[in-house]
């Protein structure tokens, strides 16, 4: 059984001041799980985590309740906590609602978007681009994450934002665990979806965002586990 001991050096996060020290002890425990620095199903010692982050075990153990209900954790009566494992219903359901989302909002991105929109998304794609020559799964992800997030913030709709920001985290979760064999690939179909977008092709930005999201949830299935 994996327990917290062996988190990856510079793995944790350090944590910010100011605010409430639960929120920013629940928001590194957050950011070690998403990232997969702490995976599904390994045991979570409340004085091991509290050693890690230089804290008490009360904000670590109201952190672990937290997530609890967030879906992140498992609380087991007489054995503790455990990062949640996502069975396969779970990722397919989230993973259809973000094709869903993302869909939508690169539509509005294609109506929307200027000039200096399309710069930065350029720029995204580079840096993404430049993070799978160089083998970063971390690197790749986080630009990944960044570069849908402004793809949803081009759209315009703040109730599709919100919605989308709910998601996440999950997907970045559920992504992380392909980033690597996504690869190349998932920054070719990047490129076209840009090109959509620049050319104000509303139709072809939709279903290059859906087919490229699919990808995505299919082959989050079809991973090595």
């Amino acid at each position: 059984m994996l327990s917290t001991t062996g988190l990856p050096q510079g793995a944790v996060p350090r944590l910010e001041r100011p605010g409430p020290l639960r929120d920013r002890v629940y928001e590194a425990l957050l950011e070690l799980i998403t990232t997969r620095a702490l995976q599904p199903g390994q045991h979570l010692v409340e004085s091991e985590l509290a050693g890690h982050l230089g804290v008490s075990r009360q904000p670590v153990r109201e952190a672990l309740q937290r997530l609890n209900t967030d879906g992140w954790v498992d609380l087991r009566p007489a054995q503790g906590a455990f990062v949640h494992e996502p069975t396969e219903a779970e990722a397919d359901q989230l993973l259809t609602v973000r094709t869903l989302l993302e869909a939508e909002a690169a539509r509005l991105a294609a109506a929307n978007a200027g000039a200096p929109a399309i710069a930065v998304l350029e720029d995204l794609c580079a840096e993404g681009e430049r993070a799978v020559a160089a083998d970063d799964v971390d690197a790749a992800v986080a630009m990944n994450a960044r570069l849908h997030a402004k793809i949803m913030e081009l759209a315009g709709n703040t109730v599709l934002a919100e919605l989308a920001a709910q998601v996440d985290r999950r997907v970045r979760w559920y992504y992380t665990p392909v980033a690597r064999q996504r690869g190349r690939q998932s920054w070719i179909e990047h490129r076209e979806l840009i090109a959509a977008i620049a050319d104000r092709d509303e139709q072809r930005a939709t279903e290059i965002m859906r087919a490229h999201t699919e990808h995505t949830r299919k082959m989050y299935h079809e991973r090595e586990k």
